[in-house]
């Protein structure tokens, strides 16, 4: 589609050209105005769709976050989960290894890890989700 506005300006500007040489150059303020005009048109044009392109992606993203969002993540509460997490984790340690020696340690630990890892999950379902880099707009 570039390469077809890309065109149509060429000939434009060749005909701008073509008409100054057969009018004479009292006529090329008014030709230069007329062509500057085109362009001003095509670059509002070019403005505008990118301006509505990228509200309509602003309010899809305000959408899905609407959806997604419950209104309970804050520094707090992650704050206070880690704290209470790393809390937790030092009696669960010793639990752990005392019953079971290292492999109860390392159960232990595993399951600690993965509480915080749902929780994270939990407060941003993105988190694992590779980017789309071969995506075409």
């Amino acid at each position: 589609m570039t390469d077809a506005h890309d065109t149509d300006l060429h000939k434009d500007l060749a005909a701008t050209l073509h008409a100054r040489r057969d009018l004479g150059p009292e006529y090329e303020t008014e030709l230069v105005d007329s062509f500057m005009e085109k362009i001003d048109s095509r670059i509002d044009g070019a403005v505008e769709r990118r301006l509505r392109r990228g509200l309509a992606e602003q309010q899809m993203q305000a959408a899905r976050g609407a959806r997604r969002s419950k209104g309970t993540d804050s520094w707090g509460e992650r704050f206070g989960f880690g704290i209470v997490s790393l809390v937790l984790a030092i009696p669960l340690s010793a639990i752990g290894g005392a019953f079971a020696g290292m492999t109860g340690l390392i159960a232990t630990w595993i399951g600690i890890v993965g509480v915080n890892a749902a929780q994270a999950v939990r407060l941003n379902p993105d988190l694992f989700r590779r980017p789309d880099h071969d995506r075409e707009d």
